[in-house]
């Protein structure tokens, strides 16, 4: 299509040949991936291998602070090697930390150490979590893994939750010609794993590259997969706007043998083109090419990253697009409900309605920003520098139904824009967002204090770096205490609990245990576990806990008690606090406290006491979490447990 001086190519064909595949699949089964996460992993690749190609290859590796194969090489995906893959798969169980680095090397070699001809190979990671083992720094990690694969194939990565580092894994995808995609925890998982596959899973072209005699300012053109059901789109500026033609070509391979398209294109008269459409090809080169800005300051730093922002914020301005760099408000000038658009940032979870539960807290965290994070098209842009400190609201509006015509496949909505759509910044009520309360026992005073955690969160409990010895807890939006806790002892000893199930792995063996069995007791060098009941109690070197599993209705949670807090052991974290005190101060109109040299405003609650198997209620001081702890909730939490 060729109009005003713009043009834009499609370019989708799909009579071609498939191209047989080598798959690696590299699966993070660290300690974090626990519960319903690996369950869906384990779902999907059990449907993904019924989907491979009998001329197709694939490898299977999973991992922690080890790296596993299943077989060292790849398989042709016969009846009786996917039989005995998916037998694999089904005993894929979460432990210990994550190589990231180690692992996805692996799969590159395992590529490297079996080439086949005329077929086109692919490397997929799934993972939840930071890398914590290894190699963690994650610059490293990019470089060895981009100086690996030489951009001879790709990487695609699939970061599964909220709390994933997504950036680190768009870099190192992108870096390595693919693609990262979010898997959010949810009851289709499962399918969102399987979704993504089905789109790398039928290649049919490699190393394309398209050509544009008499063009410039062209947006990407060379790819390095072409699969089927997909579509390459590229758009750009034409020299000599006098041409009757323009001619495109495009160069690639199809199972080993080079291809060639040619096509002539005949230019639209401009009188030919409906007035609502005469800058369309003009305003879907400016989006493909900003859409392409952001992608590559991904990989940049310094200034250079620096311009290709400005860019992207120039052209999202002049041709009012929604990008990461701005923001969309659309008000409609008449009295009625008011809804606000709002989506979760990076590293949290959506809000979910609260469950009944006394230490469950509802507080204001101030203004918040409703970005929206994504490209659309058509919406008068706010740049992000101005909208530091409003917020927004997006009333609810009717559209009418667009015209035959009206969109193409990109979704561009072409019509003018209604005479009542505004963008103005407006107030809105700040958030609601639940927390857990800590009791904090004090000395020479019969009220401990207590202090709030905003939940979801990964929190460090309590460390001791001499000892290394580790424990944290996550919890969940509309649950007291905790769902899960993990306790690390030196490099080897590692402890998963949560409210089903308890796993031990010492390195070499791993056993398991299960809440309401017998009364068990579990001892190797230096780590003690003794279970009864609804406790277990855990002793790792000099340090003493005991872990409480609590019922209400049907709910349940976990606890942490710290028992025995050792003066030459020096413990962080939430549980961490040495003994403290404090003083009331007499007088004031608002109960006040001296803690920490400073004066503190209180008030006095009543909690449920959850480090005792009754969970009592008691009496206590309720404090601000910074004025216990000196330090911001950031400096404790962690990226996976």
């Amino acid at each position: 299509m060729v109009s005003n001086g713009y043009f834009v190519h499609y370019f989708a064909p799909s009579d071609l040949p498939r191209i047989p595949k080598n798959v690696v699949f590299i699966i993070d089964q660290s300690s974090s991936m626990y519960d319903r996460k690996i369950e869906q992993t384990r779902l999907a690749l059990l449907r993904i291998l019924s989907d491979l190609g009998e001329d197709d290859h694939f490898g299977l590796i999973t991992f922690d602070s080890e790296v596993n194969f299943w077989k060292r090489e790849l398989l042709k995906a016969t009846e009786e090697n996917l039989k005995n893959a998916k037998s694999f798969v089904k005993e894929i169980r979460d432990r210990g930390a994550t190589d990231i680095n180690a692992a996805v090397l692996a799969g590159v070699d395992m590529i490297k150490q079996h080439p086949r001809e005329g077929t086109a190979s692919i490397l997929i990671l799934l993972t939840d979590g930071d890398p914590t083992t290894g190699e963690t720094n994650k610059e490293k990690i990019m470089a060895n893994v981009k100086e690996a694969t030489g951009t001879k194939f790709p990487l695609y990565c699939l970061g599964f939750g909220y709390d994933v580092n997504f950036d680190f894994l768009t870099k190192m995808s992108l870096e390595n010609s693919g693609v990262a995609r979010r898997i959010y925890e949810d009851s289709d998982a499962d399918l969102q794993l399987q979704g993504f596959y089905e789109e790398v899973a039928v290649p049919l072209l490699t190393d394309i590259q398209l050509k544009y005699p008499g063009g410039t300012n062209l947006t990407k053109t060379s790819f390095s997969l072409y699969f089927n059901g997909s579509e390459i789109v590229v758009s750009g500026q034409i020299t000599d706007n006098s041409v009757e033609s323009f001619t495109t070509e495009v160069i690639a391979v199809s199972k080993g043998n080079n291809v060639m398209y040619q096509d002539t294109i005949m230019t639209t008269d401009p009188s030919d083109v409906p007035p609502e459409n005469e800058d369309f090809m003009q305003r879907l080169w400016a989006y493909l090419t900003v859409k392409q800005l952001l992608e590559r300051q991904v990989l940049l730093k310094g200034q250079e990253k620096e311009d290709e922002k400005k860019e992207a914020l120039k052209l999202s301005l002049k041709y009012q697009f929604v990008t990461p760099l701005t923001s969309m408000v659309v008000t409609k000038p008449q009295e009625g409900d008011v809804e606000v658009a709002d989506k979760p940032k990076e590293g949290e979870a959506p809000p979910r309605p609260p469950a009944p539960g006394f230490s469950q807290q509802h507080h204001s965290l101030g203004l918040h920003d409703a970005a929206v994070d994504h490209l659309s098209l058509g919406v008068r842009q706010i740049p992000s520098y101005v909208r530091s400190n409003i917020t927004w609201q997006v009333p609810t509006m009717t559209i009418p139904e667009l015209q035959k015509g009206e969109t193409d496949t990109l979704g561009l909505d072409l019509r003018p824009r209604h005479p009542d759509t505004v963008l103005v910044p407006v107030t809105m009520s700040a958030p609601t967002v639940h927390s857990n309360r800590f009791l904090l026992p004090v000395v020479g005073q019969s009220k401990p204090l207590c202090f709030d955690v905003p939940v979801p969160h990964k929190l460090r409990l309590l460390q001791d770096s001499a000892s290394e010895f580790s424990m944290n807890g996550e919890s969940l939006t509309g649950q007291n205490g905790f769902h899960q806790i993990a306790l690390h002892y030196k490099t080897n000893h590692h402890l998963t609990i949560n409210t089903t199930s308890i796993r031990y792995h010492d390195g070499q063996n791993q056993v398991e245990f299960l809440w309401g069995q017998e009364p068990t007791q579990h001892n190797t060098e230096g780590v003690s576990l003794i279970l009864r009941s609804n406790e277990i109690d855990v002793t790792m070197g000099k340090i003493h806990i005991v872990i409480l599993l609590h019922k209400e209705k049907r709910d349940m949670c976990l606890c942490p008690a710290v028992q025995t807090r050792p003066k030459d052991v020096n413990l962080t974290g939430i549980l961490g606090e040495p003994d403290i005190s404090y003083d009331e101060i007499q007088g004031t109109q608002t109960p006040t406290l001296k803690l920490k040299d400073q004066e503190v405003k209180t008030s006095r609650v009543m909690v449920k006491d959850y480090r005792l198997a009754s969970a009592p209620l008691v009496g206590c001081w309720l404090v601000p979490f910074q004025a216990v702890t000196q330090r911001e909730l950031s400096d404790l939490t962690v990226t996976q447990l």
